[in-house]
C-alpha cells in the first residue's frame, strides 16, 4: 500500500474513532431510594427524570450525544449512597448525578463528587446544609433545585404563629439527619418570634406508635403540631391523634404531601398543610404536560403521582443539567459547574422557567417565591387557601 493510501486510511480510522467518541452516550447518575419508607418520593424522582431524557433524546440529545441514566437504589442508607456515588464515579464514569432524597444520604455520599469535581443536582434533599457542605472551597459543586428546609421552616412557622395565631407549639421530628436538621431549623424560626416549642419529640424510622409523644404535646397544651419526618411516620402521627381523640392541626414539610402519608392517613390527614413547589394541578401549558405525560407514561394509582413535588424537581433537574452540557460545550466537570453558575439561557421546567437560578455563591435555584401551601384534601393535595 502506498504511503498516501496508508495516510487516508489511517486518516479515516481516527475520523471514524473521534465519530463514535462524539457519539457515546453522556451518562448521568440517578441515586434515590427506589424501595422503602421512602420511595415514592425516590420513584417520583426517578420517573421525572425519566421523562426529560425520553423528551431531549427524541430531539436529538445534548450537542448531538444522546443522555444515558444509570440508575442505583440507595435505599435511604447513608453506606450505600457512599458505594453508589463510588461506582458512578470510577465505574460508570458518570458526567453528573441527580437525585438524593435523604439529606443523610446526600452529605455523606456527594463529597465524592467534590473530590471528583462532577456536578450534583440536588433535586429533593431540603437540608439547610446540602448545598453548604463544601462552600469554604474555591469551587462548590453540589446544586439544587429544592426548597431546602430555611425556606420551608420559616413558611411552616409563619403559618402556624403569624396566619393562624397559634402560641403552643409542638414540634415532632424524626432521628434522621433531616429530621434533625429540620427541627433545628424550625427552632431558629420560632426563636425569632420569640417562642419556643412547648414539646420537642424525636421518633424513629418505622415506629408505629407515636402515643408517648402525643400526649406529652397534649398535656403541654399544644395546639398544633409542627413536623419534619417522611410519610409512613407521619400518617401514625396523624392516626395517633385519632386515637387519643386529641386534634389538633398538622403542618409540617413538604413530605406531608408524599403518598403513602395520605393513604396511610387517610381522613385523618384531612387538613395537614405543608409547602410545596408543584401541586399535581395542571394551572399552565407545561405543567399540563408534564402531568399528562407522567399519568399516560406510569399510570400511577388513581392519577396521583406519590409524590408530585419529586416528580417535578426531578424533570427539571436534567432540563437544568443539560442546558449547562449545552453552554459548556461538553462535559468537563469545571466547564459544567462554571455553566450552571451563570447559565445564559432560560430553562422552562415543570416548577417555573429558571432564569440565570445559580451563581457562584448561591447554588440554590428554589427561592420563597416559588413555594406555596399545599393542604391535604379528600386523598389528594390541592393549594391551601
Amino acid at each position: 500500500m502506498k504511503f498516501k493510501q496508508k495516510l487516508l486510511v489511517a486518516s479515516l480510522v481516527l475520523g471514524f474513532s473521534q465519530m463514535a467518541v462524539a457519539a457515546d452516550p453522556i451518562k448521568i447518575g440517578v441515586s434515590g431510594p427506589f424501595t422503602g419508607g421512602s420511595a415514592p418520593m425516590g420513584v417520583s424522582m426517578r420517573d421525572g427524570v425519566k421523562l426529560a431524557v425520553a423528551e431531549i433524546n427524541a430531539k436529538g440529545g445534548v450537542l448531538g450525544r444522546s443522555l444515558l441514566l444509570i440508575e442505583r437504589d440507595d435505599e435511604a442508607k447513608n453506606e450505600r449512597g457512599v458505594q453508589i456515588a463510588q461506582e458512578l464515579i470510577n465505574k460508570e464514569k458518570v458526567a453528573a448525578t441527580v437525585g438524593y432524597i435523604n439529606t443523610g444520604v446526600a452529605l455523606a455520599s456527594q463529597r465524592f463528587y467534590q473530590e471528583a469535581k462532577i456536578p450534583v443536582m440536588n433535586n429533593v434533599a431540603t437540608g439547610s446544609i446540602v448545598t453548604r457542605q463544601f462552600a469554604d472551597q474555591p469551587e462548590n459543586y453540589i446544586f439544587r433545585n429544592a426548597a431546602n428546609d430555611q425556606i420551608q421552616s420559616h413558611m411552616i412557622v409563619e403559618e402556624a404563629v403569624t396566619r393562624r395565631n397559634f402560641k403552643k407549639v409542638a414540634i415532632l421530628a424524626d432521628s434522621t439527619n433531616y429530621g434533625q436538621l429540620g427541627r433545628e431549623d424550625l427552632e431558629k424560626a420560632l426563636d425569632k418570634k420569640g417562642l419556643k416549642a412547648v414539646v420537642v419529640e424525636k421518633y424513629n424510622i418505622k415506629d408505629v406508635d407515636m402515643t408517648a409523644q402525643l400526649l406529652k404535646a397534649k398535656q403541654a397544651g399544644a395546639e398544633v403540631v409542627l413536623t419534619y419526618g417522611i410519610g409512613p411516620e407521619l400518617a401514625q402521627i396523624a392516626n395517633g391523634m385519632e386515637k387519643l381523640g386529641w386534634k389538633v392541626p398538622m403542618i409540617g414539610s413538604w413530605t406531608l404531601a408524599m403518598g403513602n402519608f395520605i393513604d396511610n392517613a387517610g381522613k385523618n390527614g384531612n387538613g395537614t398543610r405543608m409547602p410545596q413547589t408543584f401541586i399535581q394541578d395542571a394551572s399552565t401549558p407545561k405543567r399540563k404536560a408534564f402531568i399528562d405525560a407522567y399519568v399516560a407514561t406510569y399510570k400511577p394509582s388513581g392519577g396521583r403521582m406519590p409524590s408530585a413535588v419529586s416528580a417535578a424537581q426531578g424533570y427539571d433537574s436534567i432540563y437544568l443539567l443539560a442546558a449547562a452540557f449545552k453552554q459548556a460545550g461538553g462535559t468537563d466537570g469545571p466547564k459544567v459547574r462554571a455553566a450552571l453558575e451563570n447559565l445564559t439561557e432560560k430553562v422552562e421546567g415543570a416548577v417555573t422557567t429558571y432564569d440565570k437560578p445559580f451563581s457562584k455563591t448561591d447554588h440554590e435555584a428554589i427561592t420563597a417565591d416559588l413555594t406555596v401551601f399545599g393542604e391535604v384534601k379528600d386523598g389528594k393535595v390541592v393549594q391551601a387557601k
